[in-house]
């Protein structure tokens, strides 16, 4: 699994939040992901907002970039332990 970051729920969530701040759908955030020279699509991206697949550290930081916030939005809600 390299370079991939595993999910929790909270992670998942904070990726949903972020992506309805920004008022985008799942289709119009890949195809900006897209121009930042990721390969996702929008199924691709569904899963990972779903828990059913994880994501990759490139993306997080595409998403980083286009809703300019901290890498700590991500990970709000999340205990260590978890």
């Amino acid at each position: 699994m390299k370079g991939l970051i595993l999910q929790n729920v909270s992670l998942q969530t904070n990726l949903r939040r972020l992506r309805a701040s920004a008022g985008l759908s799942q289709r119009e955030l890949t195809a900006k992901m897209n121009l930042l020279g990721s390969t996702i699509d929008r199924n691709t991206y569904t899963k990972i907002e779903l828990g059913t697949r994880n994501i990759k550290v490139t993306d997080l930081v595409a998403l980083q970039q286009i809703y300019k916030v901290d890498f700590g939005e991500f990970f709000k809600g999340i205990a260590p332990h978890e």
